[in-house]
């Protein structure tokens, strides 16, 4: 059965994935160190991890399965859902795709070593109407293909 895991922490886009979930009457898990609030609803669960980097990743890599969903910007953690067979899709609607993930890693790595040269700074750019729109678009799109059996993008 499809089901939709939100990486909680700063995710911009959680209140979509309700209303959408709720429209495809599809679960929800929203992971997170941090308490936060979600809908009153039986579909919809937080679950609460331990604190320490990279727990909530960790709890979603090892319950993510096949054809499921991720809704998540970490490009370490969108990888490791891939490869259990999942979708990915980022809060500004980019579909994460095996052919796309070894881009999305080097570029990441090659960000974080400029940053820490002091030749870039600053992060990600603001996230804006449009995002949350190609976000919305973009997973209707993904749980239809999953819905219809579609192979996810190579």
């Amino acid at each position: 059965m499809l089901v939709i895991y939100v990486d909680g922490d700063g995710c911009p886009v959680k209140s979509e994935v309700y209303k959408v979930a709720g429209r495809y009457a599809l679960d929800v898990r929203v992971v997170s160190h941090v308490p936060l609030r979600v809908p009153e609803s039986v579909r919809v669960e937080w679950v609460r991890v331990k604190q320490g980097f990279g727990a909530a990743d960790d709890w979603i890599a090892e319950h993510i399965e096949e054809d499921d969903i991720a809704i998540t910007a970490d490009i370490p953690l969108a990888d490791r859902c891939l490869k259990r067979g999942a979708r990915v899709v980022a809060p500004n609607g980019h579909l994460f795709s095996e052919a796309s993930i070894g881009d999305a890693l080097a570029s990441r790595e090659l960000s974080d070593y400029l940053r820490q040269i002091g030749e870039i700074g600053g992060g990600p750019p603001p996230f804006a109407a449009a995002d949350r729109s190609r976000f919305l678009s973009r997973l209707d799109e993904v749980i239809v293909a999953v819905r219809l059996g579609k192979p996810g993008r190579r």
